[in-house]
């Protein structure tokens, strides 16, 4: 079985400064930079059949390149129910779009379709019993933090694997945007 999603890789600079944002809060797992990406549909876990199944959708997919900015903080979860620390991704149209016909492949190969609206986010930490203060003094401190335009003409079918550390993330495909 593979584990697997679909992204948009953090360039290297970005993640670089996002990873430098890394300090000072209690219980929180920082994202090693080179797993810093735009989830645009998890997937789980599939057969190899089935990743096949989604490789040819994906293959089929046509979209044109874009860009978008990265613009402040925010969590999944609020207070002591926090559960993850992002910096937010704005959408545009065209990432809407993308988003909108990786979904239809992926239903396209079998897979069922996620009913959870897109927002579009870059996890920079998970979160365990974060002290409240902690989180809203980072938040306020690094809100204003933004990078972009960040230029997008490919995304990625990713394998997630579980080690010591956490989830390690390696590409198996790339599809152009064309």
């Amino acid at each position: 079985m593979l584990r697997l999603f679909i992204g948009l890789s953090a360039p290297d600079d970005v993640a670089a400064q996002l990873a430098g944002l890394a300090n000072g809060m209690p219980g929180a797992r920082w994202v090693e930079p080179e797993n810093m990406h735009v989830t645009l549909r998890f997937i789980g876990e599939v057969s190899e059949g089935d990743a096949e199944d989604i490789h040819v959708e994906l293959s089929r997919l046509v979209a044109k390149p874009f860009s978008f900015d990265i613009t402040g903080m925010d969590t999944f979860g609020q207070g002591r129910k926090a559960h993850a620390l992002f910096a937010g991704v704005s959408l545009s149209a065209e990432l809407e779009l993308l988003q909108t016909r990786v979904e239809a492949a992926v239903a396209r190969a079998g897979q069922p379709r996620k009913t959870r609206k897109f927002k579009p986010h870059v996890t920079i930490a998970q979160l365990k019993n974060t002290p409240e203060t902690h989180l809203l003094g980072f938040i306020q401190t690094h809100n204003l933090f933004r990078a972009g335009p960040i230029a997008v003409d490919h995304y990625i079918l990713y394998e997630s694997r579980m080690g010591k550390g956490g989830s390690a993330y390696f590409p198996v495909a790339e599809y152009p945007l064309v």
